[in-house]
């Protein structure tokens, strides 16, 4: 049984439960289901019926598909406060991608139907969860953008400077090579090609998982580059 004073409490710093009062927050404890993953261990999976949504409660959590030669396209990463799966779940229909806990997670787990029984009785829930969707559509535009029109070295360069700031130019790579290579639509081989390539250009220092940005002004030219060539 989970504790619900401390869900009701920590639903508030959600984006997709942020400002419902304590009493609609307590309503949903009484839905809520906190599924604990191992590392690699898979959540669903494409194709898989749809019996409800998720938040991240802590860890991260991947959302991809995979090809008919087995290569995987990591479609977002989630990490505490995400909702995600919250499409299906609502319209019915199965999973259209796969998930998998990219270390140990714990995630809440909302059923359809209870669910939207809330939601009829709070329908103000469904404004948040439009904003939610809104951002999922606007990131899935961005991925098709990347992959279609832009080169290895550019995604990757676009990826390196969303880790960090202006005000630093370290960022630690938080993905394995495998990982970021799903993410950015290519293969390990082709993403070890983009670093070197970037680092010969004199733009960025490896070191391990430490990324010195050397040029950012390059980095971010060739980021927002119109061309693609690989």
């Amino acid at each position: 049984m989970i504790d619900t004073a401390n869900v009701a409490d920590w639903l508030e710093t959600t984006v997709i439960f942020r400002g419902l009062s304590a009493e609609q927050r307590q309503a949903l404890t009484q839905i809520a289901q906190i599924q604990s993953f191992k590392k690699s261990e898979q959540i669903f999976r494409q194709d898989q019926e749809a019996t409800g949504f998720y938040v991240v409660k802590s860890g991260r959590v991947k959302v991809f598909q995979m090809s008919a030669n087995g290569k995987e396209q990591i479609l977002n990463i989630f990490t505490e406060g995400d909702n995600f799966a919250d499409v299906p779940a609502l319209d019915g229909q199965a999973f259209p991608a796969s998930a998998a806990a990219l270390e140990p997670a714990d995630l809440i787990f909302f059923p359809r139907y209870p669910f939207l029984e809330f939601l009829h009785h709070n329908p103000d829930v469904a404004v948040q969860m439009l904003i939610s969707l809104s951002s999922h559509l606007r990131h899935l535009a961005q991925l098709v953008e990347q992959l279609s029109f832009k080169s290895v070295p550019q995604r990757l360069a676009t990826y390196l400077l969303s880790l960090g700031d202006t005000a630093s130019d370290t960022v630690y790579l938080d993905l394995t090579k495998s990982q970021l290579a799903a993410r950015l639509g290519t293969i390990p081989a082709t993403l070890s090609r983009a670093f070197y390539q970037l680092g010969s250009d004199g733009m960025i220092a490896i070191a391990g998982p430490k990324v010195t940005i050397l040029d950012r002004d390059r980095l971010t030219a060739l980021s927002q580059s119109p061309e693609s060539s690989e």
